[in-house]
C-alpha cells in the first residue's frame, strides 16, 4: 500500500501520475540512502528514497515509463527502476553502469516484491552493447566466458559463483573457529619441499643481488634457495608444539606442466594440523565434518546461486550434494582397494598393483563402486608417502598412516597423514633421503617437548567442484594460472 500523504499528493497533481506523485513526495521529504540491491529487495526500505549503483541488465523504453534492470553483484536478483522516458539516454545501455535515485515501492507484480520509482539516473561508465562479449538475454557457457577472464565477474553464472566462494571461504573459516582451531599464516615464500615431488617455482629477483660484501654475490637473494610454497604442512606442524589445533587457508604452487580439467599452478589449499593424536579417525572426522559444515551452510546461504549451477550446469547434481550430506563417508584400506580394482571388469589403462599410486581413473571408480559417497582410503604403501607420514611398521606389506579422501566426480579431494613424531624412526627417513641437513629443525620438533600429531590438506578448488558439479577446476577460480596461461 502506497502512504496515505503520497495517495493525498498523487490527487492533488490532477493530471500528474501516481508515479510522479510518489518521485514528487520521496525527493521532497527524503535524503537518499545508498544501499545494495540485496538489501532494496528485502523490501525493509519501502517508502524511502534511496540510491543504488550496479550495472544494466536489460533497457526497455515504452511510451509512458522506462524500465531498467539492475545488478550489483549483491545478488542474483534484479531490481526493477521504472523511470519517466525523459530519463532515457543513449548512453543508458546493457552493460552500462547507473547510479540511480529515487523511492523504493512496492511493486504491482506479483513477480518481484519491491521497484524503485527514479527521478534521478546518472550513467558512470558507457558500454558499447555490439562490442560486449556478453550479449543480453542469452546464456553463455563456462567455456565460452573462460575467454574473458576481466570480464566473466559480469555474467549471472560467474558472479553466483564468486558469491559461493566467498561464502565458503567464511563457513570453513568459522567451522575452524567454532571447534577450536588457531589460524595461521604460513609462508608463501619457502627454503622447504614439503610434497618432495620437486614440482616447485623459484623464487629469485629479476634484477642481480649483491651481497653485503660489497661486489660479491651469492647468486640467491635469501642465501639459500627459495621457492613458492606447495603446502604450508610443515609450518603448521611448528606451531601444532604449542597449540592443540591450527590450520591454514592460502594460496599454494605446483609447476605441473598440465592443462587437465583437475589441475592449477596456483591454487587454494585448507590445512589443519591436531595435536595429542595417535588415530586417523580423528584426521577423517574432521574432514567430514568440515565438508559437511561447509556445504550445509553454503546451500542455506547461497540457495539461488546454487540451484542456478544445478539447474544449467550439472543438472540433477543437487541429489548427490545431498547424499553426500546425509550419509557417513565410506572406509576402505588401500590393500582392500586394490582388491576391488583387481576384481573389476574395467579395463584401467595404469597398473593396479599393490605399491602402485592410485590414479584418477581408480579413484572415481571405487567411489562409484562404494555407492557414490565419498570415501577415505588409508595405509598407503609406506614408499608411496612422504617422509613425514608414520610408519605403521606393518609386515610383509609396510604401510604408512595416510589417508585420502575420494569424493564423486574428482577424485582426491583431501590427503591427510599422522606424522611421524618417533625421533629415531623420523632420522633414519631423513638420512635414507638425504635430507638431514636440511630438516634438522624439523627434527628439533622431536627432541622438545614432541607429541603425536596429524593432519591433512584439501583443495579449495576442487571442493568447489563437487559440490557444483563443475566440470573444469578452471571455472572455479578467478583467475586460473596453468602452463602457457598466466592472463592478467
Amino acid at each position: 500500500m502506497l502512504p496515505r500523504v503520497v495517495k493525498t499528493c498523487a490527487r492533488a497533481a490532477g493530471n500528474v501520475s501516481v508515479c510522479g506523485a510518489i518521485r514528487h513526495y520521496c525527493k521532497r521529504n527524503n535524503a537518499p540512502r545508498k544501499i545494495r540491491v540485496t538489501e532494496a529487495l528485502s523490501g525493509t526500505e519501502v517508502g524511502t528514497r534511496i540510491k543504488v549503483q550496479g550495472w544494466v541488465r536489460s533497457v526497455r523504453p515504452q511510451k509512458d515509463n522506462l524500465f531498467l534492470h539492475v545488478s550489483d553483484g549483491s545478488t542474483l536478483q534484479l531490481l526493477q527502476i521504472v523511470a519517466s522516458p525523459e530519463l532515457n539516454d543513449t548512453l543508458l545501455t546493457f552493460g552500462s553502469a547507473v547510479e540511480v535515485t529515487g523511492c523504493l515501492v512496492k511493486s504491482p507484480n506479483r513477480k518481484q516484491p519491491v521497484e524503485l520509482q527514479a527521478d534521478h539516473i546518472r550513467v558512470v561508465g558507457e558500454c558499447n552493447p555490439v562490442e560486449f562479449p556478453f550479449k543480453i538475454k542469452e546464456r553463455h557457457g563456462l567455456e565460452y566466458i573462460r575467454q574473458f577472464p576481466h570480464l566473466r565477474c559480469r555474467t549471472n553464472i560467474f558472479s553466483a559463483l564468486l558469491r559461493i566462494r566467498s561464502e565458503a571461504t567464511a563457513a570453513i573459516q568459522s567451522y575452524f573457529r567454532e571447534n577450536g582451531f588457531l589460524q595461521i599464516h604460513t609462508p608463501v615464500i619457502t627454503s622447504n619441499d614439503c610434497e618432495g615431488a620437486g614440482e616447485l617455482f623459484k623464487v629469485e629477483p629479476s634484477g642481480h643481488h649483491v651481497t653485503e660484501k660489497e661486489g660479491e654475490s651469492d647468486g640467491h637473494f635469501f642465501s639459500v634457495p627459495a621457492f613458492l610454497t606447495v603446502s604450508g604442512q610443515l609450518h603448521l606442524e611448528v606451531m601444532s608444539g604449542a597449540f592443540p589445533g591450527v590450520y591454514t587457508f592460502g594460496p599454494t604452487f605446483r609447476a605441473e606442466n598440465s592443462q587437465s580439467r583437475r589441475h592449477l599452478a596456483e591454487f587454494y589449499m585448507v590445512e589443519a594440523e591436531i595435536s595429542f593424536t595417535q588415530s586417523l579417525e580423528d584426521i577423517t572426522k574432521v574432514m567430514e565434518d568440515m565438508f559437511k559444515s561447509a556445504t550445509e551452510h553454503i546451500l542455506a546461504r547461497c540457495a539461488e546461486d546454487i540451484h542456478l549451477f544445478h539447474k544449467h550446469i550439472a543438472v540433477g547434481h543437487r541429489q548427490n550434494v545431498d547424499a553426500m550430506l546425509t550419509r557417513k563417508f565410506n572406509t576402505i584400506s588401500y590393500t582392500e582397494a586394490i582388491d576391488v580394482l583387481n576384481r573389476s571388469s574395467q579395463t584401467f589403462t595404469f597398473k593396479t598393483d599393490w605399491g602402485c599410486d592410485l590414479q584418477t581413473e581408480h579413484e572415481k571408480y571405487l567411489v562409484n563402486h562404494c555407492g557414490n559417497i565419498p570415501l577415505f582410503v588409508t595405509d598407503y604403501p609406506y614408499d608411496l608417502k612422504p617422509f613425514y607420514a608414520r610408519d605403521n611398521q606393518d609386515h610383509p606389506r609396510h604401510t604408512a598412516a595416510a589417508v585420502d579422501l575420494l569424493v564423486p566426480g574428482i577424485g582426491e579431494l583431501c590427503g591427510g597423514s599422522l606424522r611421524e613424531e618417533r625421533l629415531d624412526m623420523l632420522g633414519a627417513r631423513l638420512a635414507q633421503a638425504g635430507l638431514e641437513d636440511s630438516y634438522q629443525w624439523y627434527l628439533d620438533l622431536r627432541r622438545f617437548g614432541s607429541v603425536p600429531h596429524g593432519g591433512f590438506g584439501m583443495g579449495f578448488e576442487r571442493y568447489l567442484q563437487c559440490i557444483l558439479g563443475v566440470d573444469n577446476i578452471k571455472d572455479v577460480i578467478p583467475f586460473p594460472r596453468f602452463s602457457h596461461s598466466c592472463i592478467l
